[in-house]
């Protein structure tokens, strides 16, 4: 059985897309989210295989939800709005459906999903999407966008990643590792296991007890350089 989550302020919407799942009987609908914090959730609880998402909702927008979530599953848009139909397919969105849209449409839009029957974070991986140029994270109930370049250094905390900038320190939801794979190495580098670091931030480079070596940032703090660390950095810094 196939799950799908439908995110949608608009009860007309939601019900149209009901109606036309009918004629996919292995097609469950898991849970209904009226707004992206809510859609978030349900994509957590239920994990579903498609996602049929609005655009304009409340409180955050489509694509800003898809930034909260570390494997976004399959994502059929359902929007008003033709504006922004290059990024949904910059999104590696599925379709891009235009309301009000027919059975028909909604029926390729399907096929399109049974096709391609693959995650959007297999298909970012196979297309080489570039690095990305801002964080998007939840801080409370608001969202925060933090420019790359904001970014002072990144800290592992288990499972998380702690994001220090001018501003403070803040808590995203993802791994060092998928950093390292996703910000512009020739930005950000990896000096340690549990630290990435601007190169922009650098003051300079320290002695540190024997044969090692620790980073001065312009902000004051001392980052550690592992053994391994250390020859990418100077090959960054042209040392």
């Amino acid at each position: 059985m196939t799950k799908a989550v439908i995110i949608d302020d608009e009860p007309l919407a939601v019900e149209l897309i009901k109606e036309y799942l009918k004629d996919y009987p292995d097609i469950e609908v898991a849970q209904i989210a009226h707004d992206g914090f809510d859609g978030v959730k349900a994509i957590q609880h239920s994990q579903p295989d498609l996602v049929f998402l609005d655009v304009e909702m409340p409180k955050i927008n489509g694509f800003e939800m898809l930034e909260l979530l570390e494997n976004p599953p399959a994502i059929i848009f359902t929007t008003a709005y033709d504006h922004y139909a290059v990024k949904a397919f910059d999104a590696m969105a599925v379709d891009y459906l235009l309301k009000p849209f027919s059975k028909k449409r909604f029926a390729q839009a399907m096929q399109r999903f049974r096709d391609g029957k693959r995650s959007a974070s297999e298909q970012q991986k196979e297309t080489g999407n570039g690095p990305v140029s801002r964080i998007v994270l939840k801080v409370r109930n608001e969202i925060k966008i933090i420019p790359i370049e904001d970014v002072h250094f990144l800290e592992a905390n288990d499972d998380y990643v702690n994001i220090h900038t001018q501003e403070g320190k803040y808590l995203k939801n993802r791994t060092l590792s998928h950093f390292e794979k996703t910000l512009d190495a020739s930005q950000f580098i990896r000096v340690h296991r549990s630290y990435m670091v601007n190169l922009a931030e650098i003051s300079r480079l320290e002695p540190y007890e024997k044969d090692s070596f620790r980073i001065r940032l312009r902000s004051g703090e001392d980052i550690p350089i592992s053994k391994t660390g250390l020859p990418k950095l100077k090959k960054a810094l042209g040392l």
